[in-house]
């Protein structure tokens, strides 16, 4: 009977491993989801019941679940340089000479690929199946994050056909525009910030230590580079097709295999315009020459491949109307001023809208009703005005005024001395204000409500059932069951979602409450300072400047929350439905004295831990961070990319420098 269970799970495996392969790299599914799903299930169960055939790589672990809390780093046998950027074909020209040059004249092929806006990985394989994948870090080590990747469906986890033993395959795993935008949405209904652009988000999802999290992120992969000892090819347009052949999505479809520069050139020039037509952001074509052989014996600079060059695209800019000026409120009271455009096509997408920041963009662009305006969107997502057409102005337009009153509510706007934004006051009363605060109230990084998005509450808002943070807990599921897209299941949700934040630890409340300038880090000082919200309440501005990293700015603004008796009335209430407005037991609890009278800050990308679990450590083992380096530092923690606190610090020459594992062992060492 077992021989017979496992002769099954093989075959579902091996079923499952095709069907995959049909559907993502072939693109020719062959059978329906429903189907795909059912069998997925079968072999899940039988894994389950039968744990003694586990394997590492079967299609059922696609879809994640292990929590990985270190991504080991992992040193890579093959060095992963950088490429030589050009902007211009006279680059071009001069690289194509120089390779001509090594080879002796010698006729020279090259492979022109789509250069994915992505982050880099390093994947091997042993025997046909997926053993490890590393970022790639600074070239010489990476991360491991092997579990992450076998979640992506467009990575084969076992080989098909005629494979070499053991080999790297290296590429770029990214986001389509769909998915980025698909997140976004998600995070915009949760109340979050949203992501900047698809390649910082692929490259922060590969570093997420819930592999299930991973998998909902919806990454995609290319790989384009076959590496190891022995090659089974010629030419690297040989190996794109062998690669393809063993089961991997290569670049090769929107490759080309070029005779000549010219050909090299007309490539470059129907993607420049083509690009836009893609699901996924490129910024480049990258360029190898085809001959192996040829590779080798043109070699590599300190940094970089004399055979592979990346033709960079220019940022685009085009001309529109000015039409007019509007302004947002933010859930702080601060004011944006936005210019909104007449539609114009730019970088694929059309572009009716464009941030101006503040008053000081404005005058520094010298604005006028009506003017002819550039804009440009170089590298990243939100669209803005680089400059103005002068030619185009009549003497008729009339500079861009700031106004005065808020456009939401009519209060007098202020302007803080040291800063460019303008602010509403009227923090209590000012719809945008209202709405944002209690979006923030139930945020991740707060009170974590779930199924409470920024369209409901804006319901709930426009319904006059909520105006503070307060009234979510005296909601009824007979009052949310009206709302538009509402379904019995999801009142319950909220209602639930509403109780169990009651539990949440009072620095993530007094975070959630929303005083200004007051994030998480000044909300766990503060709670550390002060036990309660009563404590906090009565602490006077140089009470509060006496705890550490807490400035005036910042004192005057929680004095002056507290003195809004709305303010007052909305604390007093959450107090009275149960949510937890003092510091409970385990809050800041002090495990050791190791680092006692040691102070500590952390640079750079960290990859064992992140930021905030970093500092909790100094903090539970009784030492200090503090914001910047001086001669009161002890001890500079370095991630990768490092920047100006390090050579600061170097500088300064009295501070111990650490790496994330020595930080660890510091602590580890004084414990014993």
């Amino acid at each position: 009977m077992p021989d017979n269970i496992q002769q099954k799970i093989e075959a579902l495996r091996e079923e499952l491993h095709q069907h995959n392969y049909n559907y993502y790299i072939l693109d020719e599914p062959s059978i329906s989801d429903f189907e795909f799903d059912a069998k997925l299930k079968e072999l899940q169960e039988l894994e389950t019941a039968h744990p003694e055939f586990y394997d590492a790589n079967s299609p059922s672990l696609r879809v994640g679940g292990g929590i990985t809390k270190n991504f080991p780093t992992i040193q890579h046998q093959f060095r992963m340089y950088s490429l030589d950027n050009s902007y211009d074909f006279d680059d071009l020209e001069d690289w194509e000479n120089r390779i001509l040059k090594t080879v002796e004249n010698e006729e020279v092929e090259f492979v022109a690929e789509l250069k994915y806006d992505g982050a880099s990985i390093s994947i091997l394989y042993e025997n046909g199946e997926l053993k490890q994948a590393v970022t790639r870090g600074d070239g010489f080590q990476g991360d491991e994050i092997t579990n992450n990747v076998r979640t992506i469906s467009d990575v084969p986890l076992k080989l098909k056909g005629d494979f070499p033993n053991r080999f790297f395959i290296r590429g770029e795993i990214y986001l389509t525009k769909k998915n980025f935008e698909k997140i976004n949405k998600s995070r915009e209904e949760e109340g979050l910030d949203l992501f900047m652009n698809p390649r910082n988000t692929a490259s922060g999802s590969l570093k997420m230590q819930d592999s299930a999290e991973v998998r909902k992120r919806g990454l995609s992969a290319v790989l384009y580079q076959y590496i190891a000892e022995e090659f089974p090819a010629t030419t690297h347009w040989e190996l794109l097709a062998q690669a393809k052949k063993w089961g991997f999505k290569v670049s090769e479809d929107q490759a080309k295999l070029c005779k000549t520069l010219d050909d090299v050139k007309n490539f470059i020039n129907y993607w420049d315009k083509e690009r836009h037509n893609l699901p996924f952001e490129i910024d480049g074509i990258v360029l190898k020459v085809n001959s192996l052989q040829q590779q080798r014996q043109l070699g590599y600079t300190a940094k970089s491949p004399r055979w592979a060059m990346a033709y960079k695209f220019k940022a685009e800019k085009v001309e529109t109307e000015l039409l007019s000026v509007s302004y947002q409120v933010g859930r702080t009271g601060a004011i944006t001023p936005v210019a909104n455009l007449k539609p114009v096509l730019l970088a694929g997408t059309t572009v009716k809208r464009a941030s101006l920041h503040n008053e000081d963009i404005i005058k520094k662009l010298d604005l006028h009703d009506g003017d002819f305006v550039y804009v440009e969107k170089g590298g990243e997502i939100i669209p803005k005005i680089v400059g103005v057409n002068l030619e185009k102005r009549t003497l008729l337009q009339q500079p861009i005024e700031y106004i005065k009153n808020c456009p939401e509510c009519g209060t007098e706007l202020v302007k803080v001395e040291d800063q460019a934004i303008h602010f509403c006051p009227n923090e209590t009363h000012c719809p945008p204000q209202v709405v944002g605060r209690m979006i923030h109230y139930v945020s991740r990084k707060a009170l974590n409500i779930e199924n409470l998005g920024s369209e409901t509450i804006e319901q709930l808002y426009r319904e006059k059932l909520i105006e503070n943070c307060a009234d979510f807990y005296t909601l009824t599921k007979e009052q949310l069951l009206p709302l538009e897209r509402m379904a019995e299941k999801s009142a319950q949700n909220i209602i639930d979602g509403v109780e169990k934040s009651k539990q949440i630890p009072f620095e993530k409340v007094l975070y959630g409450i929303g005083i200004k300038h007051v994030g998480e880090t000044v909300a766990k000082k503060l709670v550390k300072n002060f036990n309660t919200i009563e404590e906090l309440k009565n602490a006077s501005v140089e009470e509060l400047c006496q705890v550490e990293d807490i400035g005036e700015k910042i004192a005057i603004s929680i004095t002056e929350f507290f003195k809004n008796p709305e303010n007052l009335l909305m604390i007093e209430r959450l107090k009275n439905y149960g949510v937890q407005l003092e510091k409970g037991e385990n809050t800041n609890e002090v495990l050791s004295n190791t680092l006692e009278g040691k102070t500590f800050l952390f640079t750079g990308k960290l990859s064992l831990f992140t930021r905030e679990q970093a500092e909790e450590m100094v903090e539970k083992h009784n030492g200090k961070n503090i914001s910047a380096v001086s001669k009161n530092l002890n001890y500079l923690v370095v991630g990768e990319k490092a920047g100006s606190k390090l050579k600061k610090a170097q500088d300064l020459g009295t501070i111990t420098i650490l790496d994330e594992q020595q930080f660890l062992d510091l602590i580890e060492k004084n414990e014993k």
